[in-house]
């Protein structure tokens, strides 16, 4: 009786270090993109560590995809050039 219960002692530590690795590759594999997405979002690219703990993770992606995101839009590419401005002032006329 005594080998068992050190047997299933045994099996449970082997569990829970491959549930430990799981879970921590895990957490990585939902870390990196939230790093570099709340980077471009202007927010503080330290709040990925919330992933580390299971409902702050979602919390993290529901705040990022509602919230505003404090960037400057890229400028826009027109198709064709503006029309020819003359400079400003224009000169007085000669008489």
């Amino acid at each position: 009786m005594q080998t068992d219960s050190q047997q299933m002692s045994a099996i449970l530590a082997a569990v829970a270090g491959f549930y430990l690795v799981l879970y921590l590759v895990q957490a990585a594999i939902f870390m990196i993109p939230t790093w570099f997405i709340s980077k471009k979002a202007g927010m503080s690219p330290w709040l990925s560590l919330l992933c580390l703990f299971p409902l702050t993770g979602v919390i993290l992606l529901y705040i990022l995809a509602f919230s505003e995101w404090r960037v400057v839009p890229a400028p826009q590419m027109v198709p064709y050039p503006p029309p020819y401005q003359p400079p400003y002032p224009p000169e007085p006329p000669t008489a």
